[in-house]
């Protein structure tokens, strides 16, 4: 078990887990994704880095830094920069190019270096877990809004990402819990290597199929198939083929660490927001508020009435969220939002970390299955 830490101190809607990079280790603190694969961390020289909390991380002061030549087979499992670099000499690097769905990117040279990280184990002894030839990115170039973070942890299904590439020591699952962004920071959100004895006894685990695996076995996200949404108790309207992955991997749904909100594509959203609307009464409507809404005035209310919200998948499992899950309550305005924004048609749902909150989510890639428990993440 690792500690996580939420991201809110440094603006950003992101949890975080330290890892030791290198020998001797260094200290950086770096964003959970399991939207994405490339580890990467933002490296000397820095052409064009972001601000990041502590030195940038330098291969010169680590003996057990080692590039990989574009001559690997390994550099084959990253995509080059535009142009490709012609491979000539020998122990030429293997440039790198990745980039995340709100635009952000990094490119660099991928490499291997080993990454240590602080682990409880199950009879609760500290111990720190060496990894060596780790593969990851040394990022020269480094663009997005990744706040404070010295870089990212991938945690995605494809072959690149810390999981997938402690799999020889950990196996095919690993599992986290988020405590309420909100939560004071003596309470620490856990990421969990391996299988979990105590989750998988818990009552109310339930089970959804991870689907897309036979049209792209080699694919990054972690895919879920929606059947229906349902809003104070009635099943929405939505077309069953709004929430279907294509073959040729466009639109589904995925479930995202990396992600803040949630996000539902169209015309799935509009009915969503209407719902909601229709339902909600006896708050003030917000009107213009900023990029969410509906918006509620709830100022002097002790105790909320909002309608409850579940997703129903193909597979007949079925998600009921608390309503701090959804609704967002931004203060000091005393204005609550609904925590969901539209994407268009063609893009895919992604269901963020602000609703994974307070459950204890596991990833089975050998199950082929997404597990999601209610848990008070604070006690776990």
């Amino acid at each position: 078990m690792a500690t996580l830490e939420s991201g809110v101190s440094h603006g950003s809607g992101e949890y975080f887990m330290d890892v030791f990079v290198g020998t001797p280790p260094k200290h950086f603190s770096l964003i959970l994704d399991t939207g994405s694969d490339l580890n990467w961390i933002q490296c000397v020289p820095c052409y064009d880095c972001f601000e990041q909390n502590g030195p940038y991380y330098d291969p010169k002061d680590s003996t057990s830094f080692t590039n990989i030549t574009c001559h690997d087979p390994m550099c084959h499992l990253v995509s080059s920069p535009d142009p490709p670099q012609p491979c000539k000499t020998e122990n030429q690097t293997c440039p790198y190019y990745y980039w995340y769905g709100d635009s952000s990117n990094t490119t660099g040279d991928f490499a291997l270096e080993t990454f240590s990280v602080n682990l409880t184990t199950p009879s609760g002894n500290s111990e720190i877990k060496k990894v060596e030839n780790v593969m990851f990115g040394c990022g020269h170039w480094n663009r997005g809004l990744f706040h404070g973070a010295a870089g990212l942890l991938g945690l995605g299904k494809g072959p690149l990402s810390f999981s997938s590439q402690l799999q020889s020591l950990y196996g095919h699952s690993f599992s986290y819990c988020l405590v309420n962004r909100n939560s004071n920071s003596s309470v620490s959100s856990k990421l969990i290597f391996g299988e979990d004895k105590e989750l998988l006894k818990h009552p109310n685990l339930n089970f959804t199929s991870l689907v897309g695996e036979k049209e792209n076995p080699a694919e990054t996200f972690y895919y879920v198939q929606i059947k229906s949404i349902i809003v104070g108790d009635e099943v929405l309207k939505i077309p069953e083929e709004t929430w279907n992955l294509s073959p040729q991997g466009v639109g589904g749904t995925i479930i995202d660490s990396g992600t803040t909100l949630s996000y539902f594509v169209e015309p799935a959203y509009e009915i969503i927001k209407e719902a909601f609307v229709n339902k909600v009464k006896g708050y003030p409507l917000i009107q213009d508020f900023p990029i969410l809404r509906p918006c509620y005035n709830v100022s002097g209310v002790e105790n909320l009435e909002l309608p409850s919200f579940g997703i129903t998948f193909s597979d007949g499992a079925v998600w009921n969220f608390p309503v701090e899950n959804y609704f967002i309550k931004l203060d000091p305005e005393d204005i609550v939002c609904l925590a969901i924004l539209g994407t268009p048609n063609s893009a895919m749902s992604i269901i963020g970390n602000y609703q994974q909150q307070n459950f204890h989510i596991l990833y089975d890639t050998k199950g082929s299955r997404l597990g999601y428990a209610p848990t008070k993440c604070a006690d776990a």
